[in-house]
């Protein structure tokens, strides 16, 4: 088994599917009787089981210290908001910075209900996986 095999394996998976969708609370109208839940998004079992990889190989890898991932990723120029990473040039980074890249996605999920969602969307996380596997010889 390669060492980032536990999340690349999801590439092929992740190329077909749903990703997951948005749910918006249409059927309450505000009142203390009927409040209105926030919109969520309801990810596919494939999402799921990806961020679970995510933080299993961060615990496992510890050595990667990604848990670091804002101080990796600025010790590697790419500083800013979410906004700034979604098309990095992966071609000089190393596993721990794109290891930091997906990290910090899956983190700021936490924080912003749908912030990985896009990630997949616009298949960024794709690519930082592929760079991943291309590093994994």
């Amino acid at each position: 088994m390669s060492q980032f095999e536990i999340l690349t394996k999801y590439i092929p998976m992740l190329q077909e599917d749903r990703i997951g969708e948005w749910v918006i609370d249409q059927e309450n109208d505000g009142t203390a009787e009927r409040p209105i839940q926030m919109p969520f998004v309801h990810y596919s079992e494939t999402v799921r089981h990806f961020i679970e990889d995510v933080y299993t190989f961060a615990e496992q890898h510890q050595e990667m210290e990604l848990l670091r991932y804002r101080e990796i990723l600025k010790e590697n120029g790419i500083e800013g908001g979410l906004n700034d990473i979604e098309n990095v040039d992966l071609s000089n980074l190393n596993a721990q910075c794109v290891l930091a890249l997906i990290m910090g996605v899956v983190r700021a999920e936490r924080f912003s209900e749908g912030a990985i969602f896009n990630f997949f969307k616009s298949r960024a996380i794709l690519k930082w996986l592929e760079r991943l596997k291309n590093l994994d010889v």
